[in-house]
């Protein structure tokens, strides 16, 4: 069997998409479908359309949306390496920057001059985003000037916005309550951090209090997995995100990092970063990697918890942070501005990404992957 996707870059991620009526409605035998397309049984996804790395193993279903005000639904499926699974828990604002570019280019959304603003909900999280492509001229452009830290790479400019993100997951911007607490971790010291959930539920560590400093180079960052892996089971209790007593925590949710004061240093494609140039070191995980540059998701966390007196984030920039913060991360600064800020919480996240589609592809699905038959008849354009 085959099945039709777009490959596009949104940002620092590769992520095939996919129409909802092009496969299978049931989480289960889409998650079959992906595990079989991606050779996600695979470490290293050999015979499969997955990238082998977290951040080029990535899924997303696009539809039309029921609920008025909102252009298109995604879901968005981290797709295992290795493991033979999907991980369903978590939203990623890169493949939403390339979602946006998707469905303007397939006229799922009319351009609108020389703009088009495509508003998205995630289905796997409830929230909903606002990407501004540019289609200067009144057309898709399929290729850009626009970069972002990682890649010298150009692409299309999308302006990707995080509406009311603060306890999209959890209720609130502190699960816990508090700006910050030591949390007790198995078999080490306890840690000072910041449990937040904005974009994504998020537990931030001071480094210099952990013995790191947060500028940590991505190999140093692969060695303190072990311990950041702890650190996440140990605050996933607390900030409400096991679903069943006893269950296991994952290794998605909470996202996991380290936030340190700015210092000089080298960017992964050999670019020098001064400590003025920016607010904030901050080293994240992407499920059990360090993630090369920083998620979208834990790009709005950080920036959130700036603004709140006494966070990790607060305290190591000097002070509750204006509309702008710039972070630090191993590819490069990412600035994420805060606005229509209503009893300290942000209305609206916005960082500045690129995308490009890559290709249109038929997925050849192996036996093992095949499932009945997706739905017929489109309801919208592919």
């Amino acid at each position: 069997m085959h099945t039709p996707a777009t490959l596009v870059r949104g940002g620092t991620s590769k992520c095939w998409l996919f129409n909802q009526v092009d496969v299978p409605a049931g989480r289960g035998d889409l998650e079959k479908l992906l595990v079989s397309a991606y050779g996600a049984t695979d470490p290293v996804e050999l015979d499969g359309v997955g990238g082998a790395t977290p951040t080029t193993s990535k899924a997303a279903v696009v539809g039309a949306a029921p609920q008025p005000g909102v252009d298109v639904d995604y879901l968005f499926a981290q797709v295992g390496i290795g493991t033979g699974s999907v991980e369903w828990t978590s939203n990623c604002g890169n493949c939403a920057t390339g979602v946006a570019l998707y469905v303007v280019a397939k006229g799922m959304v009319a351009i609108t001059g020389d703009r088009t603003r495509v508003v998205m909900r995630n289905t796997n999280t409830g929230a909903v985003l606002e990407g501004v492509v540019d289609t200067t001229g009144g057309v898709v452009h399929h290729f850009g000037h626009q970069t972002v830290p990682g890649t010298r790479a150009g692409g299309v400019a999308v302006g990707l916005t995080f509406r009311d993100p603060a306890g999209g997951t959890t209720g609130s911007l502190l699960p816990t309550g508090q700006a910050a607490q030591d949390l007790p971790v198995a078999a080490a010291e306890p840690v000072r951090v910041s449990m937040v959930d904005a974009g994504a539920p998020v537990v931030l560590i001071d480094a210099l209090g952990a013995g790191r400093t947060g500028a940590e180079s991505l190999e140093r960052m692969g060695a303190d997995v072990p311990w950041l892996r702890t650190v996440r089971h140990a605050a996933a209790p607390l900030m409400g995100l096991l679903l069943e007593p006893g269950e296991e925590p994952g290794d998605a949710v909470p996202k996991v990092g380290l936030v340190g004061p700015p210092v000089p240093y080298t960017t992964t494609l050999g670019e020098q970063i001064a400590a003025a140039d920016y607010d904030v070191s901050v080293r994240m995980l992407s499920m059990n990697t360090p993630h090369p540059a920083i998620g979208l998701t834990s790009a709005v966390a950080v920036a959130a918890a700036g603004l709140v007196e006494d966070s990790v984030v607060c305290r190591t920039a000097g002070g509750p942070t204006d509309e702008w913060l710039r972070l630090g991360t191993p590819a490069g600064i990412v600035a994420v501005r805060c606005t229509d800020l209503r009893d300290g919480l942000p209305r609206r996240v916005t960082v500045q990404r690129a995308a490009r589609l890559l290709a249109d592809a038929r997925i050849y699905v192996p036996e093992t992957g095949r499932i009945h038959a997706p739905a017929t008849g489109r309801t919208q354009a592919a």
